[in-house]
């Protein structure tokens, strides 16, 4: 018997939420709220085109340009990107998400420098945090996949760090990055 294909949200960061969190988080007003309807008849049609990759992107880069820096539109750009196997370009939209999530948080500019005590990171019900914090893992398991491992380490341990309940699941990208050190890869 052939295994089951996989969970298609699986590597986006909000795959841990149920769906009613994740449309909490993308109608919360700090992260974009009401996407036009036009943009989302474009995200509809994206996705209802996916196998047709110039079809999908062309819907996206639509929607793109009635909403720019949605959280709705980056993270369909994400998926997109993440399925069709163009990890670079999901790298970029993960840290687009993370520029967007630490403006909509008043993180300043750099992730590096983001204390836990910055933000409510450790509150689950805390919408725009957490966007950040699952931006931050999407762009440390991406980094990984593309071969920076230390850039990957450096955000899953920040992520550790903001996320000291460990939550969001920082502690498995840090436990395989150790096997690979020990030549368990």
């Amino acid at each position: 018997m052939a295994s089951p294909a996989p969970d298609p949200f699986a590597p986006f960061p909000f795959a841990e939420a149920a769906p009613e969190l994740e449309d909490a988080i993308l109608s919360h007003p700090l992260l974009g709220g009401g996407l036009p309807k036009e943009a989302a008849r474009h995200l509809e049609r994206a996705a209802a085109n996916y196998r047709f990759t110039d079809v999908a992107e062309t819907h996206l880069l639509a929607a793109n340009a009635i909403a720019p820096d949605h959280a709705a539109v980056l993270i369909a750009f994400y998926r997109f990107y993440f399925y069709k196997g163009r990890l670079f370009d999901a790298l970029r939209i993960a840290r687009a998400c993370i520029a967007k999530a630490m403006r909509e948080n008043l993180l300043g500019d750099d992730w590096r420098k983001v204390k836990a005590e910055d933000a409510a990171f450790g509150e689950w019900d805390a919408l725009v945090p957490r966007f950040f914090l699952f931006s931050l893992k999407g762009y440390a398991y991406l980094s990984m996949r593309i071969g920076q491992f230390e850039e990957g380490r450096r955000a899953a341990l920040k992520l550790l760090e903001l996320d000291a309940r460990d939550r969001i699941g920082a502690r498995i990208l840090i436990d395989v990055l150790d096997r690979m050190d020990e030549g368990y890869d």
